[in-house]
């Protein structure tokens, strides 16, 4: 069995309820770049690529394909070192990566629909035959009612089931963002699981002043609270809190993180599995984490080709620590309004009071809808 064709569809879809956070981009389409696999056994394995989909598109088409078509699609890893030796001189992070994560999922997504197993049987097994999930949201949306809005929106999440709600903060003073979390903690009440995500809008004394405050309302970690590159400011944060520090949504291969993991700049890290390299290279930051006592929660934004992939990687991720009773990982269930998370798959992936059960499929599990990519296509 070899490589046949490698094609990028990168699709686009408007938002209804534009919404931001502290990094201020305005989020008025959701949008990304699925990387569609062939083999001359006609088998198809679907990926997905994190970030610009047209520069994820041309890296692929231009860079890496040429690499792969012909090739054996069992040579997961010895693909992956090809592909990264070949752009690290000039692309050892960023969209580059992206690319190459995008074709490592659909090579393991073939891999699995050969051997009628699913991914996580072929990355070491499942710990779990289901994850909990968190609701992520309460972005900034309507700017006169942020308060309301967000305690609305978490009752919403408590309702249908979640027991693990993700918010945003980085309204510019620190009294509104306490004041904000305060009003949601106070909604859901003290058995709910609550996270706050900065995206990397404070200074280090900023982060620790409210995080601080933030202590006594019992959450769960505090995400990107400083810049990404800052990690003696990440070592700074993490050493004046009680709370868990999460991060490195934005960080890319076992490389990017190792300082990180090794320093325990931050207690949580975050690899998105359509970024970091994929689920392979994902494996890897995993293992290194835990061998620094490191927990690994992944990042997922994106489609139910992403998402899936994220649930089969988390899956095969241990509990950090084991224990009789164990808090194992859980999955970011991003819940803004997107299509292509909701509709791409045939069978849609939902969370049923809070968990959601890991795909028992061959490969990744779900069947793509392609009437789907023809309507929301754009190139």
């Amino acid at each position: 069995m070899s490589i046949k064709k490698i094609t990028c569809h990168v699709v686009a879809a408007p938002v209804q309820r534009p919404f931001t956070s502290s990094r201020g981009w305005l989020y008025k389409t959701r949008g990304t770049c699925l990387v569609e696999i062939e083999t001359d056994d006609g088998i198809t394995g679907w990926g997905e690529c994190y970030g610009p989909s047209a520069v994820a598109k041309a890296f692929i088409d231009t860079q890496l394909a040429p690499r792969v078509i012909g090739r054996d699609p069992f040579d997961v890893e010895v693909i992956w070192e090809d592909l990264y030796n070949r752009i690290k001189d000039y692309g050892p992070k960023g969209m580059s990566i992206a690319a190459i994560s995008g074709i490592d999922i659909a090579l393991w997504d073939i891999v699995g629909k050969f051997c009628n197993k699913p991914v996580h049987k072929l990355i070491g097994g499942a710990f779990r035959t289901e994850v909990d999930c968190y609701a992520t949201g309460l972005y900034f949306t309507d700017m006169d009612r942020l308060v309301d809005e967000a305690v609305e929106e978490a009752s919403g999440y408590v309702a249908e089931g979640f027991k693990a709600i993700k918010m945003k903060i980085g309204l510019g003073s620190i009294k509104r963002d306490f004041a904000r979390v305060k009003a949601v903690r106070e909604a859901i009440g003290p058995d709910v699981k609550l996270m706050v995500d900065a995206n990397h809008c404070f200074s280090v004394p900023a982060a620790i002043r409210l995080g601080r405050a933030l202590e006594q309302l019992d959450i769960e970690w505090f995400e990107e609270p400083i810049s990404p590159e800052d990690i003696d400011g990440y070592v700074e944060v993490s050493r004046a809190l009680d709370m868990a520090v999460a991060g490195g949504e934005n960080e890319f291969t076992r490389w990017g993180f190792r300082d990180a993991i090794v320093r325990k700049a931050m207690d949580i890290v975050q690899p998105d599995v359509c970024a970091a390299g994929g689920i392979t290279e994902c494996k890897k930051i995993a293992a290194l984490a835990s061998t620094h006592g490191v927990e690994c929660v992944p990042h997922a934004w994106g489609s139910a080709v992403g998402l899936a992939a994220t649930i089969h990687f988390l899956a095969s991720i241990p509990n950090q620590p084991p224990s009789l009773f164990p808090m194992p990982p859980m999955l970011e269930f991003e819940q803004e309004e997107n299509p292509f998370r909701d509709h791409l798959a045939v069978e849609p992936i939902r969370q049923v009071k809070g968990t959601i059960a890991v795909p028992r499929g061959a490969g990744l599990g779900i069947e793509i809808d392609r009437a789907v990519i023809d309507r929301y296509r754009v190139a």
